[in-house]
């Protein structure tokens, strides 16, 4: 017996299926049954969606939630942080060598 060979769906055709199945009167199943796919197939997707896995649906909206850029975020807030602490520093020396030099 052959193997099923695993259908591949873009990440537009996914959100549409979320989506469709999220409309008042629709479930899982019906949505699932015009689409030809497992309703379960709806859940695993909504359940990916959710948690904006690092595999698939990496952009909602046009913001990139990868793993990668999310990183880079964490790291540009802990560096910007840094920078304002040393800038808050530099005003309190500053203001201090000024009232010494009256």
């Amino acid at each position: 017996m052959a193997r099923k060979k695993h259908q591949h769906y873009t990440e537009e055709f996914r959100k549409e299926a979320i989506k469709r199945s999220e409309q008042p009167g629709a479930t899982q199943a019906s949505v699932a049954k015009e689409l030809g796919i497992s309703a379960q197939q709806i859940a695993n997707w909504k359940r990916q969606l959710t948690r904006l896995s690092d595999k698939q649906f990496n952009t909602l909206d046009g913001v990139d939630y990868s793993k990668k850029e999310s990183e880079e975020m964490r790291e540009l807030r802990r560096e910007n942080k840094r920078l304002k602490e040393e800038m808050e520093f530099l005003k309190k020396v500053s203001a201090y060598f000024a009232k010494n030099q009256e």
